[in-house]
């Protein structure tokens, strides 16, 4: 039997934190460097562009879990 007074269960996650993200593998394309990196604290990795040699790479994908 259900209620409709009942409210939804919390789902558990990760603690959050600040990514420590580490260079698996990079690649040079036409529109820059293509960085593989990997967090060094929770295993999840992402794709970034560094577009410039003088600028801070830029996520390209989503955080997926390794």
């Amino acid at each position: 039997m259900t209620s409709l007074h009942t409210l939804p269960i919390p789902r558990q996650s990760a603690p959050a934190h600040e990514h420590s993200w580490l260079v698996d593998s990079r690649h040079p394309t036409s529109e820059g460097v293509v960085l593989y990196v990997r967090c060094g604290g929770c295993g999840m990795h992402r794709v970034d562009l560094q577009a410039h040699p003088q600028m801070p790479p830029a996520a390209l994908s989503r955080e997926t879990s390794g």
